[in-house]
Order: C-alpha cells, then sequence, then structure tokens
C-alpha cells in the first residue's frame, strides 16, 4: 500500500511539473502604410482637437529671419552654430548665476546636434524643434585648466565648425594653435572656467571624454530647444553671422 501511495504521489507531481515554454514557429506579415489606408472616424474626432491645439502652439510666430541661417556657412564657425551658441549662453547665464553665484565662461555645442537649418522667413516654435529635436538639457560644469586645454585640441583637431561661444581660438596660418582668449583673457591652465554645454556631450556624446573631469555639474533644468523658443520669443529679428571666434590666419 505505501509502495501504491509513493508511485501515485510521484506521478501527481510529474504531472503537475510545467515544462518551459519553447518557441515552435514565428510568422509576420508586412502591412503596407499609404494614404489609401481610410482612418478611424472615432479616434480621429479624439485626436483632431489636440493636433489642432498643438499645431497651433507650434506654428505660431515667435521672430523672422531675413536670410537661411546654416551650419555650414564656415569652416572654422558657421551663422547657426554660433547663433545656437550663443543662445545657450545668454539665456542660461541669469539661471546659473541666480543658483550659484558665478558666471557662465563659455559655450561649446557640437555641430552634429544641429538637425536642420533656420529657413529664411518667419521663425516659429516647430523651427526649435527641427533645428533641436533631441531632449537635451543645459548643463553647467566646473572645468580644470588642464580639460579646457583638451577641449580645445579637440576643437581644432575636430575640422568642423563645432558651436562655441566666450571664447576665441587663433590659428596660425600654418595651423598650429597661436591664442585662446576666454571672456577678452589670455586663457590660463591654472584657472578654473565654468562651461556651459548639454547633458549628451556630458555622458559622452561626441567622444568628449575631457567633460569628465569636471570639478562639478551644476543642472538647469532647462532644455536646450525651450532656451530657443525663449530666446525667439524675445527678439523680432534672428542675426547670426561668422565672426572671428575661431579663424586660421590667412597672412603670414
Amino acid at each position: 500500500m505505501k509502495l501504491f501511495v509513493v508511485f501515485i504521489t510521484i506521478v501527481l507531481l510529474t504531472a503537475c511539473t510545467q515544462r518551459p515554454p519553447k518557441l515552435t514557429a514565428i510568422k509576420g506579415e508586412q502591412l503596407g502604410i499609404s494614404s489609401d489606408l481610410s482612418s478611424n472616424d472615432s479616434i480621429e474626432d479624439f485626436v483632431s482637437p489636440y493636433r489642432s491645439r498643438i499645431n497651433s502652439v507650434l506654428d505660431s510666430i515667435l521672430a523672422y529671419a531675413p536670410r537661411a541661417i546654416v551650419r555650414t556657412d564656415g569652416a572654422l564657425n558657421s551663422s547657426e552654430g554660433n547663433l545656437m551658441a550663443d543662445i545657450l549662453f545668454q539665456q542660461a547665464q541669469p539661471i546659473f548665476k541666480l543658483r550659484t553665484g558665478h558666471e557662465i565662461d563659455m559655450v561649446m555645442l557640437n555641430y552634429g546636434g544641429i538637425r536642420n537649418v533656420i529657413s529664411a522667413g518667419n521663425v516659429t516654435a516647430r523651427t526649435a524643434f527641427e533645428v533641436m529635436p533631441f531632449e537635451n538639457y543645459i548643463v553647467v560644469l566646473e572645468l580644470p585648466g588642464k580639460a579646457v586645454r583638451e577641449m580645445i585640441s579637440y576643437l581644432i583637431a575636430s575640422n568642423r565648425p563645432q558651436p562655441i561661444s566666450g571664447m576665441q581660438i587663433i590659428l596660425s596660418k600654418e595651423g598650429s594653435l597661436q591664442s585662446v582668449n576666454i571672456q577678452g583673457m589670455p586663457f590660463d591652465e591654472n584657472k578654473t572656467y565654468y562651461v556651459a554645454t548639454i547633458d549628451y556631450l556630458l555622458q559622452g556624446g561626441g567622444n568628449m571624454d575631457f567633460l569628465r573631469d569636471n570639478k562639478g555639474v551644476t543642472e538647469l533644468d532647462y532644455l536646450l530647444r525651450n532656451a530657443m523658443i525663449d530666446y525667439f520669443k524675445k527678439v523680432d529679428t534672428l542675426e547670426a553671422k561668422i565672426d572671428d571666434r575661431f579663424i586660421q590666419i590667412k597672412q603670414p
């Protein structure tokens, strides 16, 4: 009798044991999406007022650009890169000073982060979303002179008009570094500088590893895109040009 009970118990336990699921087949079908698809009236009725409101906000005119502003019109600095860096500087400075009592020394962004031109004509909030579609927040880093030196070397080696503001880099005719000025003063490697940038670059984007050698980070909780929109609201006409913030001397 005992043997029978043990046998039944083993059978029941074995029967109750769940076997791990096993994939036997995968089937898929490609569904084409085109204008031939009919819309669902109930969904369209629900979404329509929200879409109209969003489009109204995005397409409201904030400023005017007398000419196209692009990132490709200069070798070492560009009209769009300069404008982006200057906007960040101007919009972030009062927030940073209010929170810390310090002032931003310079700004550095990345060429690849600018995703569209600012076309000639009306400038809207949608413009800001097209130029800066990413959720990039402004941060201010306390960078020692050694890290700033590495940043300067990075800017020179990149061979692209990386957006900068508050700093001037001058190269000799041969392409070697001739001088660096920060806020109108010669660069001092023994000093610590406050550099405004975006969290994407701090986290390793653009291979700017020198940003991690900071002594502290102040998060402003302010999207770069929102800084652009706030700036557009303050000005009537966008002025952007190539200047002497990063140049190479042509004459001997």
